[in-house]
């Protein structure tokens, strides 16, 4: 092809280029940077088949230094994503989970006083369970923590290398509870309060139970490390339920509409730190909870660990100035 019929071709997507490459430097055009790889792609594209087929210094030296600015851009954009994410990861998240205190309160009472409630009643009088939880059920859960039987957390023992598969397993399972937590709590935040006390009632029924047939440090020890990212977690997915409930119940001088769309925006963002800490919570049950060769003792103290680590990141992470937005 003839350098002339390749201009032509091709001469306005490089001056849209130029012109795109102008805003971003000069701070602007940053919504349309989802479509600047592609472009910058074509582009470089462009320059390898003006330098194979020869064509004038004066193009390839023109587009050579458009490829050069693309590229500084390009990875510019990268670059500040990824100080966003790490911003919202070690300050922005924790900020969002106080500043909406009242409903991560009013979730955590609703889980962990269904949890400790129901686990005591359970302790104290047993038969409380079967109304529950089955009673095939019961029994596979006994045999998961029975401390005869050299494994936890599970029906039988299984290889190291199938640690991967159950992390794969802890995510999916852990993810579907927050977001069903979450989303339900359209329905005015009856549904993310109803699965708030369904989950802690189940999670207490299960642990009154073990504790009182005597299985207690083995389910003890086998929850406490992963518990404390994995139980945080379902109660901040229901906090960011009840927030979009409260906007449809409450929304003020706005319209429900309005008022919804702008909780949406924080409830998403606590759901996406939510992600964040179940999917620790996955890596710790995976590789850790299910070990049988740590002492319990050493059991407890890293479980007690992780759980001041999760506190002290929600009550005290960004509050200096100088943290990351």
């Amino acid at each position: 092809m003839k350098q002339s019929l390749f201009e032509q071709r091709h001469k306005a997507e490089w001056e849209q280029f130029s012109l795109m490459l102008g805003q971003l430097e000069h701070g602007k055009g940053a919504s349309r940077i989802g479509g600047f790889p592609k472009d910058y792609r074509r582009l470089c594209q462009h320059l390898a088949l003006a330098q194979e087929r020869g064509y004038s210094s004066f193009l390839i030296d023109s587009l050579q230094q458009l490829v050069l600015r693309g590229h500084q851009q390009l990875y510019r954009h990268r670059s500040r994503l990824g100080a966003n994410v790490a911003g919202f990861i070690l300050a922005g998240f924790p900020r969002l989970v106080r500043e909406q205190w009242r409903f991560v309160l009013a979730a955590s009472l609703m889980f962990f006083g269904s949890l400790s409630g129901f686990a005591l009643l359970v302790y104290l009088f047993p038969d409380l369970v079967y109304n529950l939880i089955p009673a095939e059920q019961v029994s596979e859960l006994q045999s998961m923590y029975d401390p005869v039987a050299g494994h936890l957390g599970r029906t039988t023992e299984r290889a190291a290398s199938e640690d991967w598969v159950m992390f794969g397993y802890y995510i999916m399972h852990n993810i579907g509870i927050a977001f069903q937590t979450f989303a339900s709590g359209l329905l005015l935040g009856l549904g993310s309060a109803f699965f708030l006390l369904f989950n802690g009632l189940m999670i207490g029924a299960v642990a009154g139970h073990l504790t009182h047939v005597g299985f207690g440090q083995s389910f003890w020890s086998f929850v406490i490390g992963h518990g404390a990212f994995e139980l945080t977690s379902i109660a901040l997915a229901g906090a960011a339920g009840l927030k979009l409930g409260w906007a449809l119940i409450a929304p003020g001088r706005l319209t429900r509409t309005e008022a919804l769309r702008l909780a949406a925006g924080k409830s998403v963002l606590l759901i996406c730190g939510v992600m964040l800490l179940l999917l620790i919570a996955a890596f710790i049950e995976a590789y850790w909870s299910s070990m049988t060769a740590p002492k319990l003792m050493t059991k407890y103290l890293v479980g007690a660990a992780l759980w001041a680590l999760v506190a002290t990141y929600l009550l005290f992470a960004g509050r200096a100035r100088h943290a990351p937005e």
